[in-house]
This record gives C-alpha cells, sequence and structure tokens, in this order.
C-alpha cells in the first residue's frame, strides 16, 4: 500500500530508529552478564532514539507539534498537528534481553490520531494505518479476529508493579476474565498489544494508566483493521485519562461487560 507523505516519513523514520535501536539490544545481551548491569546504557539508548524520530520528523515537517516519552513537548506552529512518539515501548522486555519491543509513531490532527505506525525491529514487522485507508502489516492487510465466543477469545493487558495504585482494580479484572476467557497475555509492551489487536492475534485488549504515547498509534491501527476502541469508563477520554478498552466488534459488548464489572 502506497501511503500519504506523512505515513512514509513515520516508516522510515521508525525504521531508521529501529534499525539503530536492535544493535543497542545486541549489546544489551552482553551488558546482561557485566557487574553495572544495562540500566544506564538503555535509558541512553532510548534517549538516542527520541532525539533521532524528533529530528527526522521535525526536518521533515517542521510546524508539527511533538509529545515524546522521554519529556520532550514541542509546541509548533501549527497547533493542529502533532507527532506522540514513545521512542521504545517495552523498555523493561528491552533492559531484560527479551525480544518484545517497539518503536510507535502517532500522528494528532484536530485532537483525533489521523496515522499511525509501530515497528517490531526483531521481527522486522511494521504495523501502520491511516484513518480511512485500512491497517497493515508489512504488505498484508490487517483485519481483528473473527471469534465471538469469550471462552475462545486470548486477551492482553498490563499489570501494575512496583506498588503501583490500579492493582486491586486489575486483579477484580482477572478474577471475572479468566473464569470466562481462553487466556490472558501479559507480553510488557502496550503499542504491540494493540498491533496484535489489529492483526487478529489477540481478541481483546484493555488496560489503565497508560500514557499517550503508549496508545497513539495503536488506536488508529485497531479502529482501520475493524476494531472496537472505547474509553474504560464511558464517556471518558482515552488519551487524557490513559485507559482503554478494544476487541472485535462481535467479542466487545461480553468482553467490555466483564471489564467494567457490569
Amino acid at each position: 500500500m502506497a501511503g500519504s507523505a506523512n505515513l512514509n516519513v513515520m516508516m522510515k523514520t521508525a525504521r531508521k530508529v529501529g534499525r539503530a535501536l536492535l544493535k543497542d539490544f545486541t549489546e544489551v545481551e552482553q551488558l546482561q552478564v557485566s557487574a553495572k548491569g544495562p540500566g544506564d546504557f538503555v535509558s541512553r539508548a532510548d534517549k538516542r532514539a527520541e532525539e533521532t524520530i524528533r529530528t527526522e520528523l521535525m526536518a521533515a515537517r517542521p510546524s508539527y507539534g511533538f509529545l515524546g516519552e522521554e519529556g520532550t513537548v514541542i509546541e509548533g506552529e501549527d497547533p493542529t498537528r502533532r507527532w506522540i512518539v514513545d521512542p521504545l515501548d517495552g523498555t523493561t522486555n528491552f533492559l531484560h534481553g527479551l525480544p518484545h519491543w517497539a518503536v510507535s509513531i502517532g500522528l494528532e490532527h484536530k485532537g483525533q490520531i489521523v496515522a499511525g505506525v509501530i515497528y517490531d525491529p526483531v521481527k522486522d514487522e511494521m504495523f501502520y494505518a491511516e484513518k480511512g485507508e485500512g491497517a497493515w502489516l508489512n504488505e498484508s492487510r490487517l483485519r481483528v479476529s473473527a471469534r465471538h465466543k469469550m471462552i475462545e477469545s486470548i486477551f492482553a493487558t498490563g499489570l501494575p508493579f512496583g506498588g503501583r495504585a490500579d492493582l486491586p482494580e486489575t486483579l477484580k479484572d482477572l478474577a471475572r476474565l479468566l473464569p470466562a476467557c481462553a487466556g490472558v497475555r501479559r507480553f510488557g509492551s502496550a503499542a504491540l498489544d494493540l498491533a496484535y489487536v489489529a492483526a487478529g492475534r489477540y481478541d481483546g485488549f484493555w488496560e489503565r494508566r497508560l500514557n499517550a504515547w503508549d496508545m497513539a498509534a495503536g488506536l488508529v491501527i485497531v479502529r482501520e483493521a475493524g476494531g472496537f476502541v472505547e474509553p474504560l469508563r464511558e464517556g471518558g477520554d482515552i488519551l487524557s485519562d490513559g485507559e482503554v478498552i478494544c476487541a472485535n466488534e462481535a467479542i466487545f459488548p461480553a468482553f467490555a461487560k466483564v471489564i467494567r464489572g457490569a
């Protein structure tokens, strides 16, 4: 699929950064055994990735705004458009030498995400979508799964760690959901969780306390693959509340009912 000029810039940038991160990832595997450990090295890699993305995108579109995971906020001359970027989604995986992490670049126009790219360099999988143009993985069209029985479906989420306050809620979600489904996965990258729902690998995904950059690209990819995406609390706002629930159309009502505890 030939995308728009913006989408091409996003894909080219994601690939460039992905290649550099892949080199760093190989390095991390060496650092695992060193006394100092890979922590500092990874945060440097993360920052460097964001700088590269910012440089590339701002060179291509100097008037757009920019919001990055590493704290970069640029108010663009064009207040209606901004890039929302996570240079390395799945940092903890990366740090531990787990090959499941991605570069995520979303483009927002007037408060709506209009294009998204999620690139997994380890598997060389490029998920991308533009509003109204469908969702793609490399050269193939993406569709959400066609399952319509909860008991045959698998779902993805994130689990709260390190003393986060949303642990009790998540445990309640799991207590309701696990008996009703074929399994729940926790792979450690919200961007790839969304991409996998779009690809029909997961039947649904929900999570609380996410940041805009974790989700921006994935939201448009799931929608364009035919998925239903809603705020976790009805009437909420996904990006500002940092809560999302999505699934294929057939599963969504039953899944949402379980998660929302109705």
